[in-house]
């Protein structure tokens, strides 16, 4: 049986559709722009899920990052794709999905040269599910609380994906210390 070749959707400056790309192949030293998403997923505690990305990931190997990413497929409503990476990284179902910053983009070069250069809208979303990562994608997880994740982040943000460094100020944009965090 053939492997399936997975496609991401190539846009423009302004986020229109233009093409597809092989996924294996776009990811390298000169990555064109393309469609992603970021999802952080929340316990009924209020915990966030962070993961640490497999070793064997080509962007970013072994960094913490946010619950999950993926690409949204050609003809793929982002809430399919993101249900569905949802189950294929981390076993889980979702509840309450909401996009909390539709107009995140990002562009990083990680230290093997590997660019990402994502329009990423950024979602939150619930789940009462047990985590059962792949072990592909995710080699450990935890649940947080947010301040103590912002906290690590701060103190040592080399050890996080880029995308998570960026996405946490905007996620909490405008809280205080005596915030709900």
């Amino acid at each position: 049986m053939a492997e399936t070749i997975e496609e991401v959707v190539l846009v423009d400056e302004d986020g229109t559709a233009i093409g597809v790309a092989d996924k294996a192949a776009v990811h390298g030293t000169d990555t064109p722009l393309h469609l992603a998403f970021s999802c952080h997923v929340f316990d009924g505690e209020g915990r966030i899920l962070v993961t640490r990305r497999a070793l064997a990931k080509r962007t970013w190997p072994g960094v913490w990052t946010n619950s999950f990413c993926g690409h949204p497929a050609p003809g793929e409503s982002t809430d399919h794709a993101i249900a569905r990476r949802a189950a294929d990284e981390l076993g889980i179902t979702l509840d309450n999905l909401t996009v909390v910053l539709p107009d995140f983009r990002y562009r990083a070069v990680d230290a093997a040269g590997v660019v990402e250069n994502e329009i990423c809208p950024v979602f939150t979303a619930t789940t009462t599910d047990a985590i059962s990562p792949s072990p592909d994608e995710v080699m450990e997880w935890e649940w947080v609380e947010a301040r103590t994740l912002i906290s690590a982040v701060e103190a040592t943000p080399w050890a996080f994906s880029p995308w998570l460094t960026l996405q946490l100020p905007q996620l909490y944009a405008g809280e205080t210390e005596s915030a709900q965090l």
